[in-house]
């Protein structure tokens, strides 16, 4: 049962001023025609929801937005009464169906009481769809994400496109829960395995998307047409279903409470271990995934008001909202960017190395600029194998039907292979991924810049050498680059561009270009070691290496990061490499011997040829007897707790962070950040790095001053919330 008409009225008021204090709201509408459903069992009135903006500004939902929904759902509801539709579909523009609330909106409530107010709004409203008096259809034509998810759960039937390419309830990456009934609902239709996978297993894995095909098989949906002739299949369906033709079957879903239990245990170890706890969103969403079971609609939908309303004036959220408009925003605007008019065309492309790195590099350049790419090495077995490569990631990507058979083809005859740099000749762009040394090179860029034209970029994937000193020795340093793509180049979405001392506007303004082309998030950076991300990480892992190496316990250190970091610590050594992380700990000590160490630990893993620390053991790590037996015990040890341990190096991040941005490594700590979301996989709800080192008090600890004013990245005034 809904708000009692007074309440509700009091609530819409409230409403009107939010949107009155929401000027710039991406507005959504709610346009209402009559169609005839095939088969006559009479008119549905079909809403389309859309904001007036391409398939780039996806369809929100704010305080204006809703009570847009509030009078279409008058409208259509005394129809419903008066017998002259009998149902009312739900439907979005071109490619998108909703995304649910505007982050943008919500981050801007100043109060828990407004908060609140919105919550209840949302429910009100979206309830609607399964309290009509007729029957409703949602027909998810495109990504539907969060809220837009929450409003196809609320209608009686649902249909979803196949080409739908992201699913997801992404509110715990963001530091919230579904608050619009997706913690109750959603256990109610698939059950609470399935859906504590999508409330907090997939967010909490680095948010994590499905497809329309996966929605389909997990039960949120009832029926899975192609996107060619999706709505007319789908009002056919829905003509069908009327008529008592198309019976709607749908799993029961199992209540004991033990079975319920088991499933939220194991998704509260997952969150202990992504999250150490430190993160609010998880544990809520648990407690309301939970009540689910046995709690009424009402009930429900009530505790996740007061979940949302908690949250929305939390920390961390206001992290998460941080980080999203990071990652939305500035990641679209790069600063230091020169005019894009700058840029010279890019029309072929040559990469120095037919390694895993420059093969890699070699797909994401033919998938994206679709120009010829020529991949050189020493011999040609090496040739041979990198072209291979790209070609079997190609037909792979056919087999798996995210490439047509013709288009993988073409990108075949596009990729090519020579022992000879001469077929540079006609290139615009050269990437150089040898190997991480200096003279190399240097040697490498001369090679090249004998052979290619005046005009071409000549740029190095180097992940820690200066730029100036490759491009010391050749005639013209000015078209030298650093585009430091990171592992594994199709899914990292970084970039680091690096500038050297001349650098010219033209490169720059090229590489700038070039990455986006490539779908990248550009970050500026000034040649320094190890530009960001490494730099960062290697103060990170040289502090952690040097605290083992005093006398804590490495399982301790590694269990001290859950929630802030990525991953443990060791764990993440082994997946970058004991090799290349000791290769980057050298260069960082070697310019900066007074903070970086080089861990003697490291250093004997990597002699012994080893690739990481630990072993799997029936899917859970424990570290390698090997590297145990490496451990060299201190004479006088010194032995940290775990929060000792999280205290001494985020004091230890803080002070290279304040030193990277006085050195004008980059413009801002929102580049750090970005960065370090895009790079390194830091939390959203952190904020990335900074804000996380702001609200620990390492920050002013360790530098006497926070990063960010109050306000920015956290709740402004502290003594508001709650209130």
């Amino acid at each position: 049962m809904s708000t009692d008409t007074g309440t509700l009225t009091g609530l819409t008021d409230r409403v009107r001023e939010l949107a009155a204090a929401s000027p710039d709201e991406r507005v959504t509408s709610w346009h209402v025609r009559d169609v005839a459903l095939p088969g006559g069992p009479g008119t549905m009135a079909l809403i389309t929801m859309d904001n007036g903006f391409d398939h780039t500004k996806p369809t929100t939902f704010g305080p204006s937005g809703l009570l847009g929904l509030q009078r279409a759902l008058d409208g259509v509801q005394a129809r419903a009464e008066a017998g002259e539709i009998v149902a009312v579909g739900l439907t979005g523009k071109p490619f998108v169906f909703a995304v649910g609330a505007d982050l943008k909106d919500v981050g801007g409530l100043g109060s828990r009481d407004q908060a609140l107010t919105i919550a209840r709004f949302g429910h009100e409203q979206l309830r609607r769809f399964a309290e009509l008096p007729a029957p409703s259809f949602a027909f998810v034509n495109g990504a539907a994400m969060g809220g837009g998810v929450e409003i196809a759960l609320h209608c009686t039937y649902r249909t979803i496109s196949s080409g739908v390419p992201a699913v997801a309830l992404p509110e715990v990456f963001l530091g919230l829960v579904p608050g619009w009934g997706g913690t109750h609902l959603l256990p109610n239709l698939v059950g609470v395995e399935r859906a504590a996978q999508l409330v907090l297993q997939n967010p909490l894995n680095q948010n994590r998307m499905i497809n329309g095909v996966q929605a389909s098989r997990l039960g949120l949906a009832d029926a899975l047409f192609e996107p060619a002739d999706f709505l007319a299949r789908s009002l056919a369906w829905a003509g069908a279903v009327l008529r008592g033709e198309q019976v709607v079957e749908r799993t029961d879903v199992d209540r004991d409470e033990q079975a319920w239990e088991t499933a939220l245990t194991a998704v509260r170890r997952e969150a202990d271990q992504r999250t150490g706890r430190a993160a609010l969103a998880p544990y809520r969403a648990i407690e309301l995934l939970r009540a689910a079971r046995t709690d009424d609609r009402d009930t429900g939908f009530a505790r996740e008001d007061d979940a949302l309303a908690d949250l929305i004036v939390s920390d961390e959220f206001r992290a998460g909202v941080y980080a999203f408009d990071l990652v939305q925003r500035r990641a679209k605007r790069p600063a230091g960017a020169p005019d894009r008019d700058l840029a010279r065309r890019v029309t072929a492309v040559g990469v120095v190395g037919a390694g895993l790195m420059a093969s890699q590099l070699a797909l994401l350049l033919v998938r994206r600029l679709e120009v010829p790419v020529l991949i050189t090495d020493l011999d040609q077995t090496r040739v041979d194998q990198g072209v291979g490569w790209v070609h079997a990631e190609l037909q792979q990507l056919v087999e798996k039907r995210r490439l047509s058979a013709d288009r993988a083809a073409r990108y075949r005859s596009l990729v090519t292979g020579s022992t000879s740099k001469d077929g540079f000749a006609d290139a615009d762009l050269v990437v150089e991924a040898v190997f991480e040394e200096l003279s190399v090179k240097q040697q490498v860029l001369a090679e090249v810049e004998a052979v290619v034209s005046p005009e071409c970029v000549l740029a190095t994937n180097t992940s820690s050498l200066s730029i100036t000193a490759m491009a010391s020795g050749l005639q013209h340093p000015e078209r030298v680059i650093g585009i430091h793509f990171f592992n594994p180049v199709a899914v990292m979405p970084l970039v680091e561009i690096v500038r050297g001392e001349q650098t010219d506007d033209a490169t720059l303004a090229t590489a700038y270009a070039t990455g986006k082309a490539l779908r990248k998030t550009c970050v500026g950076v000034q040649d320094s070691p190890s530009f960001v991300v490494n730099r960062l990480l290697g103060r990170f892992m040289g502090e952690v290496g040097r605290v083992v190496d005093e006398g804590t316990p490495l399982q301790v250190v590694d269990g001290a990061f859950a929630g802030l970091a990525p991953m443990p610590p060791f764990v993440l050594l082994g997946l970058v490499g004991p090799a290349i992380a000791l290769h980057n700990s050298e260069t960082l000590a070697a310019a900066f011997p007074d903070r970086f160490h080089v861990s003697p630990l490291l250093r004997r893993v990597v002699e012994a040829g080893k690739r990481g620390f630990y072993l799997q053991d029936g899917g859970r790590p424990r570290l390698d007897p090997d590297v145990e037996a490496m451990l060299e015990q201190p004479a006088e040890p010194v032995v940290l707790e775990p929060e000792q341990v999280r205290e001494r190096v985020l004091s230890a991040l803080a002070e290279e962070a304040r030193l990277m941005l006085d050195e004008g490594v980059v413009v801002a700590a929102a580049d750090l950040d970005l960065a370090m979301i895009t790079g390194a996989g830091f939390a959203f709800w952190n904020g990335g790095l900074t804000p996380l080192l702001d609200r620990t008090g390492a920050a002013e600890a360790a530098t006497g001053r926070r990063f960010h004013p109050r306000g920015v990245a956290d709740v402004a005034d502290v003594a508001d919330v709650g209130a």
